[in-house]
């Protein structure tokens, strides 16, 4: 699937909440429950993610040209957060990430539920991310 087709199902999957606060921030926690357990060996200061005021981890490997994330957060709703991104992004080639458009914390209205500090991590997670995708499109080149 593309990286807009998975913000727009997403989206979808945000609007049966119907904005009703409290079930769309249990929905992220949920999400971030559901996320597969990153290994400890992988929660190094390495893959921390700079920015975030919650501890996030976020590790990236490549595989035939696509680039897959594992993630972790010591706090349940940045987990959530992050898991989103991983859904999003996870299998995509690292040209298409770099070139994506994120639209769905728009349309979810997501900055009604996380606050300042939260966006400011998430965003952070988001930049991580596009390094990873820069990193290995530029090793895909050599």
């Amino acid at each position: 699937m593309s990286i807009n087709d998975i913000q727009n199902d997403i989206i979808s999957d945000f609007s049966l909440l119907d904005g009703d606060m409290e079930m769309t921030v249990l929905y992220v926690i949920e999400l971030g429950q559901k996320m597969p357990v990153m290994p400890e060996a992988l929660k190094t200061d390495d893959n921390i993610v700079k920015g975030c005021q919650s501890k996030v981890w976020l590790h990236a490997s490549e595989k035939e040209g696509k680039i897959f994330f594992e993630a972790d957060s010591n706090t349940a709703i940045t987990k959530g957060l992050v898991s989103l991104l991983v859904r999003i992004f996870n299998g995509q080639k690292p040209e298409d990430i770099l070139n994506s458009d994120l639209f769905f914390m728009q349309k979810i209205g997501m900055e009604r539920f996380i606050g300042t500090q939260r966006s400011n991590g998430f965003l952070a997670m988001i930049k991580q991310i596009k390094i990873y995708a820069l990193a290995f499109k530029a090793k895909q080149a050599i």
